[in-house]
């Protein structure tokens, strides 16, 4: 018992699991659309990412055969005419960045000019004004060539078609956005500012009698806006976030997860923008101090902005996100000790966990420290101080916004300019830490061989399904699924994907019959996969299987068999490709149900 009272007080960070969630109605659910949060298929964006492939963009590994949407898209774009394919192409090649740009790099240049240009049919390009980002400039010319491919590739007629594969990509990332951003306001415990104000000039007719010349102003409110715009052609792993005007872009390319990726970071950053704007002044009042700061840092060879709106902006985005991702990690981490704790069956087991356990939570927090160090370094100077502040209402539960004006009446500037030499130590472990985790990845990766023959074939079979589950053509993925069982008899990675497309077509049924009969359907299939699969080779397999079911049970309310299930993820340990966390995540929930 005294190494589990150990684990708790070492282990549960204060306030993160106890945190008041955003206020909502009685009985009401959680809408994302209340916090400025809107999920959009851009058909400007489409039309540039194909136009983009049919230029020979191709972000697949060498060699790839491309699967799903992209597939898709080529096939439909099979007789575009050469000659405006090959000026495409001469196009993309000469302005194509040099070695070692990533895919993503190659790309974000094409996203901002899609962001620039008017709607189909026009796609009218904005007139070049040296104020552009230089990488905006650079492709500006390829908007002519995209109009051409528009009016005569014939990908209007595809567009209906096109568009619900994007809004279906935003049907799958809705449920997680939406847990990210009421994860990330509990901890806040804030409301986004989801409108502007704006002081515009009333133009009035002059008169003889009234000469003065004197200006009159209205005040106009706008909507600020967060949209989730999918990217079925994108790069995976790379989401592009751009800011235009009070509209904050978030590009996801498909398979992302909004609660571990840059999309998090970007509504971090919307919501932290409009608390810049409303707090302009207390802001203004320091700008001497951080101006000394900033002085400070450029004279000892560090990155930073003359801006010191945009420094504080940075900071303190940069200082929540590396508290909110240590909280998590944190709270994780005690959830996963708690569970070792509760299979232990000797003292001496307990104490190792326990000495483990202080490890962990030191690397952790080293971690915080190299995360904010190198924010720092690159001009958020006011990371570090951020950090600390929000250490001190994380638990007080009271809004981020009521303390902002202290805290900016509070940091010293000498403080903030001895950082550097109070991280150096930790930001060598956690250096270390990285450096050791990259090369377990890489030897892991070594030993794992790409599929070939029967098993490659198996494995292109399932993208194709999941391409079509994605389209949410449910009957028709449920069909090839059974049609694949007579090729590969008894292969549980059919029985998982049957039990995942029951499981989504139950998340579209409006009948509660239907959507029941569905869901005990999905229940059955992953029955399947776990007697198919084999405790040495299907480990992941094995995981995710109970997984689901514990969360099928637990939306049927089979607690006690939803909790079995989850148990039997959680014994399998943290395997890759497995869903160790979500399991934990689950049994929680039904432990401590209100509880966000």
């Amino acid at each position: 018992m005294k190494y589990l009272l150990i684990l708790l007080a070492i282990s549960l960070p204060v306030g993160f699991a106890s945190a008041q969630p955003v206020q909502q109605r009685p009985g009401a659910s959680f809408e994302v659309s209340e916090y400025g949060v809107d999920f959009h298929a851009d058909q400007r964006l489409i039309i540039v990412m194909a136009a983009l492939d049919a230029a020979g963009f191709d972000p697949l590994p060498g060699g790839r055969e491309a699967t799903g949407f992209r597939a898709k898209l080529r096939k439909d774009l099979a007789n575009l005419d050469p000659d405006l394919r090959a000026r495409m192409k001469t196009f993309y090649e000469r302005n194509r960045l040099p070695a070692p740009a990533t895919p993503a790099e190659q790309a974000a240049r094409y996203i901002s000019l899609a962001l620039a240009l008017g709607p189909p049919p026009s796609l009218e390009a904005p007139a070049r004004d040296n104020d552009m980002p230089a990488g905006l400039l650079e492709v500006l010319d390829f908007a002519p060539l995209v109009q051409e491919f528009y009016r005569r590739s014939g990908i209007d007629e595809h567009m209906v078609e096109y568009v619900r594969a994007y809004q279906a990509e935003g049907d799958r990332l809705r449920a997680p956005a939406t847990e990210m951003v009421r994860s990330l306001l509990t901890y806040l415990h804030t409301r986004p500012i989801t409108t502007s104000t704006e002081r515009v000039e009333v133009k009035a007719p002059t008169t003889k009698k009234d000469n003065k010349g004197e200006k009159r102003y209205s005040f106009r409110t706008k909507d600020r806006r967060f949209l989730i715009q999918p990217d079925l052609i994108a790069p995976r792993g790379a989401v592009n976030f751009r800011i235009i005007g009070d509209d904050y872009y978030s590009i996801v390319p498909e398979g992302t997860d909004p609660t571990a990726s840059e999309m998090r970071r970007a509504y971090l950053q919307y919501v932290i923008d409009g608390l810049v704007l409303r707090f302009n002044k207390d802001i203004a009042l320091r700008r001497d101090a951080i101006k000394l700061l900033l002085n400070e840092r450029q004279k000892a060879g560090g990155q930073v902005s003359p801006d010191v709106f945009l420094t504080v902006s940075r900071s303190l985005v940069a200082g929540a996100d590396a508290r909110y991702v240590e909280m998590r990690s944190l709270d994780a981490l005690g959830r996963s000790n708690r569970a070792q704790l509760a299979a232990a069956k000797t003292d001496a087991d307990r104490a190792a966990i326990a000495k483990n356990s202080q490890i962990e939570i030191k690397a952790i927090q080293d971690e915080t420290v190299a995360r904010l160090a190198e924010e720092y370094e690159r001009g958020a100077v006011l990371s570090f101080f951020f950090a600390d502040q929000l250490k001190g209402i994380e638990s007080a539960g009271f809004d981020l916004a009521n303390f902002f004006p202290d805290m900016m009446a509070s940091f010293d500037p000498a403080r903030e300019g001895r950082r550097p030499s109070e991280y150096a130590e930790a930001v060598q472990r956690a250096n270390a830490a990285r450096e050791a985790r990259a090369a377990a990845r890489k030897a892991a990766e070594s030993t794992v061989e790409a599929p070939t023959g029967r098993d490659a074939a198996l494995v292109k079979d399932l993208a194709d399904v999941e391409a079509t589950l994605r389209r949410k053509d449910y009957n028709n993925a449920e069909t090839r699924l059974k049609e694949m069982l007579g090729s590969y008899p008894g292969e549980p990675r059919i029985f998982f994907a049957l039990g995942q497309a029951a499981s989504l077509a139950a998340m579209d049924a409006t009948d509660e019959e239907i959507q029941a009969q569905r869901l005990n359907r999905a229940l059955g299939q992953y029955r399947l996969a776990i007697a198919a699969s084999s405790p040495e080779n299907d480990r992941a397999i094995l995981s995710r299987a109970h997984e689901s079911m514990g969360r099928i049970n637990a939306f049927l309310e089979n607690t006690a068999e939803a909790m079995k299930s989850f148990d039997e993820a959680i014994k399998l340990g943290d395997v890759r490709g497995g869903a160790y966390r979500e399991a934990l995540e689950g049994k929680r929930k039904l432990t401590q149900p209100n509880n966000p």
